[in-house]
């Protein structure tokens, strides 16, 4: 096998996918805006299309029950001129609780040919970027000294099980039974030993 072509004395860097979430603070919801884009770096001075894919999703979830409750897509820049077609489907995500079976949910909605594979992209991703906002919202509460750790009602249900940190009675949990408080310590949070022999005043 040959190597890949070099530029420079490196390799020639062929396509870069950028995704990118912002989440604004909307009250009881979050506003989520997601984009994703397609490159070809070494596409310049016209020798190519650069800029393949430029589409935009934009949901609000409800923070209470973690359901999108409006959905709008749109396409910037994409390859047929029918492709924007599909964008009104998108808003079919409305209803759907973006914590527990979310994924599965949208491949069956809008999986292969029944969707644009960069908006069900857009769309998959959506979930840990929206527990990350309600996380980072939470954050914000507590540098303004209005909350005292990230916990509301003692728990953070949505983080339940979504990794092997926050596995039921894990890590997370035990850190939580040793008096461990989130967003109100070290970062990262020391290891589970630490609270064990150290735990911290309550």
């Amino acid at each position: 096998m040959s190597a890949a072509p070099t530029e420079a004395g490196g390799p020639v860097l062929l396509h870069r996918r950028t995704l990118e979430y912002e989440a604004f603070d909307a009250g009881d919801s979050l506003r989520m805006v997601g984009r994703l884009q397609d490159t070809r770096p070494w596409a310049r001075d016209g020798q190519a299309v650069t800029l393949v894919h430029d589409i935009e999703l934009r949901v609000t979830v409800r923070i209470a029950d973690m359901t999108i409750t409006e959905s709008a897509a749109e396409m910037h820049t994409f390859p047929h001129a029918e492709c924007p077609g599909i964008a009104p489907a998108f808003a079919g995500l409305v209803g759907l609780n973006v914590a527990r079976g979310f994924n599965r949910e949208v491949q069956s909605r809008f999986g292969g040919a029944k969707g644009c594979t960069h908006l069900e992209q857009l769309a998959r991703s959506l979930g840990p970027a929206v527990v990350q906002a309600v996380t980072s919202g939470r954050a914000l509460s507590v540098s303004r000294g209005e909350s005292a750790d990230l916990l509301t009602g003692g728990s953070i249900p949505w983080a339940r099980n979504t990794c092997h940190i926050w596995a039921e009675d894990g890590i997370a949990d035990q850190k939580l039974a040793a008096g461990w408080r989130p967003g109100a310590g070290p970062y990262p949070a020391p290891l589970l030993e630490h609270f064990k022999t150290s735990p911290p005043e309550r």
